[in-house]
């Protein structure tokens, strides 16, 4: 299939800072003269950041490179994954339209796409939300049928849902990533029928949909600040070396240094390393290295959560009597403990890599908790759509036993909760715990409390 870049081009491109320093990172990676191995995560992070390939943006990494620039325009009309025309400024919807979905309805959901967004792929819907395309297949054949929206894999989907999530999206809401029949991973739909002692004190998404639920990643515009800048294959001060040693590129003072004059590529680009080549080595780095310096101090406690040889915080001390987890052991403290440990950890993420986009340190105020449950016996917080087995004992062990203490939470409570739950946050305002409580606090019953009871989620 011929690819040809789109007719209508932006005049120029550019790199965000942190996603700049994160492009020369990966550059570090190889040895001098072998820049151009780079080439394939930089056109990816370019299209990240824009939502697909420019001209110039593929001529910007290619001068980066010191490429000429048909090599790299050779790599970005190879790889279907490169989007060489503009996209849905919201989501691009992937449907897999191989064998197993293809079986199990994918031609149900490219009707779906040609209602909704546009009659043919590529094309951009009306409110310039949404762009759609049929690709091969995707690798999640058990989950059939399934679409790849931005980052994430939505799977086990139904032309029901995919309009849900449509809509949703449309609403600036994300919809949790993953199976989307109460599946857990890719276990066989009645359940599991073998290692079902895992089963129980999981957590309540799979590792791939927990980590784009906390990052908020799944159609967000990468801009390099999702997650901290780690570069261990250059040891301590890595990030620093790394945000220097290509500083002398051309990209970095001329952002279309190697556009090639038309019907010239070869001598353009002859041209450009000849430049490139006779360009004198910058000498002046210690400001930008103190610079990157003391951002990676600043980022120290992140660094330590995710591999850098800093020590570790101790954790605090919980006050809990029952076994938990380790996620809970991280929360379950007692309230003095709780309130100088929610201080220290707003400003690093989960031990997971998460990183909140919800309020920041400070914001809110701490629910008030009781000693033990009511009776002895608490509600079954598992029955409010975003609390599973863990997150119940965090709740547990910050005094919050019963649906009528979620109900009567205010702004500033809410606000409290979301910044506080390590690896969670974020979480009670994206699932509206507050709406589920109140009628479940009645005695109401919701769609996602009816399956708790059914087994069909957690037990």
């Amino acid at each position: 299939m011929l690819r040809r870049l789109h007719k209508d081009q932006p005049d120029s491109f550019a790199f965000a800072p942190e996603n700049q320093k994160w492009a020369q990172a990966q550059i570090s990676k190889f040895p001098e003269g072998r820049q151009a191995s780079a080439i394939i995560p930089l056109l990816w992070r370019a299209q990240e950041q824009d939502g697909w390939l420019s001209r110039p943006a593929i001529e910007h990494v290619a001068a980066m490179l010191d490429m000429a620039y048909i090599r790299a325009l050779e790599v970005a009309t190879f790889y279907f994954m490169f989007q060489l025309q503009p996209v849905g400024s919201v989501a691009h919807i992937q449907i897999c339209g191989t064998l197993s979905c293809m079986i199990c309805g994918a031609e149900d959901l490219i009707g779906v796409c040609q209602e909704v967004i546009a009659p043919n792929p590529h094309e951009i819907s009306a409110d310039g939300k949404f762009s759609w395309e049929e690709v091969e297949c995707l690798g999640a054949c058990a989950n059939a049928p399934m679409a790849q929206i931005g980052k994430d894999y939505y799977e086990d989907l139904t032309t029901d849902r995919l309009r849900e999530i449509l809509v949703e999206l449309g609403n600036g809401q994300v919809p949790v990533p993953g199976p989307q029949n109460g599946r857990y991973a890719a276990e066989p739909l009645s359940g599991l029928t073998s290692l079902n002692e895992y089963e129980e004190g999981r957590p309540e998404y799979n590792a791939s949909a927990a980590l784009a639920t906390d990052i908020g990643d799944t159609v967000k515009r990468i801009d390099g600040s999702e997650v901290p800048l780690l570069t261990p294959w250059l040891g301590k001060g890595g990030a620093a070396k790394a945000a220097t040693s290509n500083k002398s590129k051309p990209a970095a003072k001329a952002p279309n240094a190697s556009v090639p004059a038309k019907g010239t590529p070869a001598a353009k680009g002859a041209a450009d390393r000849a430049s490139a080549d006779a360009k004198p080595a910058d000498t002046s780095t210690a400001d930008a290295e103190d610079k990157v310096s003391q951002e990676v101090a600043a980022k120290k406690d992140e660094l330590a959560k995710i591999g850098e040889d800093t020590p570790a915080k101790p954790q605090a001390k919980a006050t809990t009597a029952e076994p938990v987890d380790p996620d809970s052991v991280k929360t379950a403290t007692n309230d003095t403990d709780t309130d100088t440990a929610s201080k220290k950890s707003a400003s690093k993420p989960s031990s997971e890599g998460s990183v909140s986009v919800t309020p920041t340190a400070g914001e809110g105020q701490k629910p008030q908790g009781l000693n033990s449950p009511r009776g002895g016996q608490g509600d079954d917080l598992k029955q409010i759509k975003g609390i599973g087995p863990g997150l119940e004992r965090m709740c547990n062990a910050l005094g919050i036993y019963h649906f009528d203490q979620i109900a009567a939470w205010g702004g500033d409570e809410l606000a409290w909760i979301d910044q506080n739950l390590k690896g969670f946050k974020g979480r009670a305002s994206r699932d509206n715990w507050i709406d589920q409580a109140k009628v479940l606090a009645t005695g109401g019953a919701t769609e996602f409390s009816d399956r708790v009871k059914k087994g069909t989620v957690y037990d």
